[in-house]
């Protein structure tokens, strides 16, 4: 799973990226591997796992990761080819989500590609071309799917009636997401099409280090702008981040952010939303071998979450043996836990919760 950044030329997206390639402000252990020169390997920062170390004291620790895109700066006349536009877009439709970057600072030093800052403008440059890129991809699909259609094919007519509805929104310069499937058949259709304006966003207001706490106007503008897509908004300033990342120490880090009013890195909080964005979610392997963060789906059921850790814990599951996060951290250790009654065995049809500390029972 993919977060890709994006945005106009001399955004920050760049910085961004470094930044999150060097994010030791959350902690020590906090490492970043480059599978591509454009692909970056981030742990998510999250206290749990420390507090479970902390208990454990394993010989390892392994924390959740998520994998971020820098994507080429896209610019007017993208979905004709203008700039770097087919490779952008490229780029783009292989993430699974799109973190959007857009410029909320006054800079004279820094160029901006249309001459003065404007977030609202910019936004909409990006939706226009996404939007016209989808729209091809639809009126392409539309043209097959007619035909079928007009032969009577129910599947067809059930296809020609979502195309028709999305293309009505990206006519209307609506974003693909904004078309609701209203059945099973259509969600499927719907993640088959491969829009790009259907992946969900997450807003990044890059400001100057004065507006980190509480923003500026530029921001006001953009949550104003999208109060209607139900898309977060984060207040971020790339410049001061990217100053945090070339300090030393951890206790250097942590005045610099005292300095700022931050209690923590915009970065650490920009990964998890990130993660929360990609419908991601967290569960907990203690052992004193290893203490171990894994990646699921929300929603995911215990032998689809066993099967994160091998595919034969998936086939032969038999149960869990499940320990809320907070009953493991205040009763202290797994024996304490059960104890007081509070481990709990759960099977096929459970539910994992987000920060569930388990072990699998399994037979192959």
């Amino acid at each position: 799973m993919k977060a890709g950044i994006v945005g106009l030329p001399n955004v920050g997206k760049s910085t961004l990226f470094n930044c999150l390639s060097n994010a030791k402000a959350q902690s020590a252990n906090f490492p970043f591997c480059t599978i591509e020169p454009n692909i970056g390997v981030v742990n998510v920062p999250d206290p749990r796992i420390a507090r479970l170390e902390e208990l454990v004291k394993p010989e390892r620790v392994q924390m959740a990761t998520v994998d971020i895109v820098d994507i080429a700066g896209l610019v007017k006349g993208a979905s004709k080819g203008e700039g770097l536009g087919n490779q952008f877009l490229g780029n783009i439709r292989e993430c699974n989500a799109i973190i959007h970057v857009l410029r909320c600072f006054d800079n004279d030093n820094i160029v901006h590609v249309d001459g003065n800052v404007n977030p609202i403008r910019d936004k909409e440059t990006i939706d226009i071309e996404l939007q016209l890129k989808d729209l091809e991809t639809v009126e392409k699909r539309l043209e097959k799917v007619n035909r079928a259609a007009k032969t009577g094919n129910k599947e067809a007519q059930v296809e020609q009636a979502l195309l028709n509805r999305i293309k009505d929104a990206l006519l209307q310069a609506k974003s693909a997401r904004t078309v609701i499937p209203q059945n099973q058949d259509e969600e499927e259709l719907f993640e088959s099409f491969q829009l790009i304006t259907a992946k969900p966003v997450l807003y990044v207001c890059n400001v100057d280090e004065a507006s980190a706490v509480n923003g500026n106007k530029y921001v006001d503008q953009v949550r104003e702008l999208v109060k209607d897509e139900q898309a977060e908004v984060i207040v971020l300033s790339v410049g001061a981040e990217a100053d945090i990342t070339e300090l030393e120490s951890y206790e250097e880090r942590q005045m610099f952010l005292q300095d700022m009013g931050l209690t923590e890195p915009g970065s650490a909080v920009l990964i998890r939303a990130a993660y929360k964005l990609l419908n991601l979610q967290t569960y907990f392997t203690a052992g004193v071998k290893e203490v171990r963060a894994w990646t699921i789906n929300i929603g995911d059921t215990a032998p689809k979450a066993a099967g994160v850790i091998h595919t034969d814990f998936e086939k032969g599951f038999i149960r869990a043996e499940v320990i809320a996060f907070e009953d493991y951290s205040n009763y202290g250790s797994e024996a304490k836990v059960k104890e007081a009654g509070k481990l709990r065995v759960e099977g096929k049809e459970y539910i994992v919760k987000d920060g569930d500390v388990m072990h699998f029972r399994f037979n192959v």
